[in-house]
Formats: structure tokens, C-alpha cells, sequence
């Protein structure tokens, strides 16, 4: 993304975290039921313990806590674009690798994970007809030893100007050029969708 987004999705979080706090709301989550129906469906790809894990997009790492709820022993790094978010994260979370930046920043060009999964970071208006999140798209690929698992807002159920929804088989298409694998998900709930990504 261009300086200016990137400026503009820093402030927002800024913003939002001195409104709401350590908080799901923080994260422009509804709840965190929500957040954690999410979570349930992206992990349903096949993790377990002993799999390594990077969250794009992690905001306050809440998918760790996720994990360790569920009694999964992941070894987990996240990366989010606020600083303020992560920081958040680190207080909560130590010794976790958590970074601040964008998955092209370069941090893990020497590194790949099991899994590599997204959920809720690519629902900012870009206004780019989607090659950003494309682009986002074929890294977490790239990066992946096992496979992706990602969740976009379903356009069929949502069209509003401050947020970017997508029509699900347009992007299963797309990441059937990538995988030769892949499968979505539209069974949880109205407005969502998500697509598993797997490594041959």
C-alpha cells in the first residue's frame, strides 16, 4: 500500500485504541464471539500443535490466546501494521515474536511457517480493484510450508464505502492459479468468507 493508506490505517488503530481500550471493538470487531467464529473456521485448515504459525495482521495477538484456549501448542509470530497494536500485544504477550510493518517489509525473507493465516486485515477500503490483496495474497503463499487460510468480507452481503468486500469465487479463482488446492467456506456467517490455501 501507498504511504498515505498505510498513514491512514495506523491513525485509524490509533484512534480506535485510545476510544476502546484493549478491546475486540479496538479492532472493529462486533464482539468477540465474531472474532472468535473467525478464528475457529481459518484454524479448521489443519493446524496443530507442534505447527508453526504467522497471523497477518494480528493486531493485539488475541490468536494466540485463542490457541492456547483450545489447549493448541502452536509456535506463533504475528506482524501488524500499528505500532500501538503490537505494543499492546507485547505487554500481553511476552516472548512472542510480534513485528510491526507489512508482510513485503521484508522480515521474513529467510523464514516460512506451516501455516500462515489472515483474519479481518484485508477488509480496508484500498481502492485498487483488489490487486493489493492479491498481492497479500501470493506472499502469505509464498511463505507457507503447509498452506493459508484468509477471511474477506463477502460483497454479496456488504457494500459500504469504508470497507472492501470481494465476491468469493472470484478470489477462489485467483488462488486456484496459485494452489492446486484450495476450498471456501461460506458456512458461518452472512457477511464472510474464507478460503483455505494448500502446499502441494
Amino acid at each position: 500500500m501507498n504511504k498515505a493508506q498505510r498513514k491512514r490505517i495506523i491513525d485509524r488503530h490509533s484512534d480506535s485504541l485510545k476510544r476502546y481500550g484493549y478491546h475486540p471493538n479496538a479492532l472493529y470487531w462486533s464482539n468477540k464471539n465474531i472474532q472468535e467464529i473467525r478464528f475457529a473456521v481459518l484454524t479448521e485448515i489443519s493446524v496443530a500443535s507442534g505447527d508453526s504459525v504467522l497471523d497477518v495482521g494480528c493486531g493485539f495477538a488475541d490468536l494466540k490466546l485463542w490457541f492456547e484456549a483450545q489447549n493448541i501448542e502452536v509456535d506463533y509470530t504475528g506482524i501488524d501494521i500499528s505500532p500501538d497494536l503490537i505494543e499492546v500485544a507485547k505487554k500481553n504477550h511476552q516472548d512472542t515474536s510480534l513485528f510491526v510493518g507489512e508482510l513485503h517489509d521484508g522480515q521474513f525473507k529467510a523464514r516460512s511457517f506451516d501455516w500462515i493465516l489472515l483474519s479481518g486485515a484485508l477488509n480496508e477500503p484500498y481502492q485498487d480493484k483488489g490487486k493489493y490483496t492479491k498481492k497479500i495474497i501470493k506472499e502469505m503463499y509464498r511463505l507457507c510450508r503447509k498452506g493459508v487460510a484468509f477471511n474477506l468480507l463477502n460483497a454479496n452481503a456488504v457494500k459500504a464505502f469504508d470497507l472492501q468486500s470481494f465476491q468469493p469465487n472470484e478470489i477462489l479463482e485467483f488462488c486456484q492459479t496459485l494452489s492446486p488446492e484450495c476450498k471456501l467456506r461460506t458456512d458461518y456467517l452472512d457477511n464472510d468468507f474464507s478460503i483455505y490455501m494448500f502446499k502441494p
